[in-house]
């Protein structure tokens, strides 16, 4: 289980205590602000996408899109999102629970400029009824992200 996974990354870290688990969904930006009772922005969505064969996860906050433009300019290639079904093969978690820990090896992660705005975000923890509170430098450290990009709109 997805879920699992991720605690036992934190735990590692002795941050288990800090992964929230709801008894509604959060599978979605607007469930999982309702679940924690902040603004969807706030949310950190995690997005997988397929370049050249491999699965990369970008983490933007819940009010930005993807601007196909800027995303071709900073892959070369088309944005082209993982199906449900190879979101869970090649990244190792289920869409509604998608996040940057406890990834499977050789998934790269990106954290989206949209991000910088805020002092903590809320990524999901594996799971459509889970989140974790960061600051965007433990969003840094724990999401092992290889570089900061700009392919976000609508957030500005």
């Amino acid at each position: 289980m997805s879920i699992q996974r991720v605690k036992d990354y934190f735990r590692a870290l002795g941050l288990e205590d800090r992964v929230l688990e709801f008894d509604v969904s959060s599978a979605t930006v607007d469930l999982a602000a309702q679940a924690l009772g902040c603004q969807p922005c706030r949310i950190a969505k995690t997005l997988s996408f397929l370049v050249d064969g491999h699965a990369i996860l970008i983490v933007a906050a819940g009010d930005a899109k993807v601007d196909n433009p800027k995303y071709k300019a900073q892959f070369g290639t088309k944005a082209k999102m993982l199906t449900p079904q190879e979101a869970e093969e090649l990244v190792g978690h289920a869409v509604g629970g998608v996040c940057p820990f406890a990834v499977n090896q050789g998934v790269t992660v990106y954290l989206d400029q949209s991000l910088k705005r805020f002092e903590t975000v809320f990524p999901a923890c594996g799971s459509g009824n889970s989140a974790i509170e960061l600051s965007i430098p433990e969003l840094e450290q724990y999401s092992g992200y290889t570089a900061w990009v700009d392919v976000c709109k609508g957030w500005q």
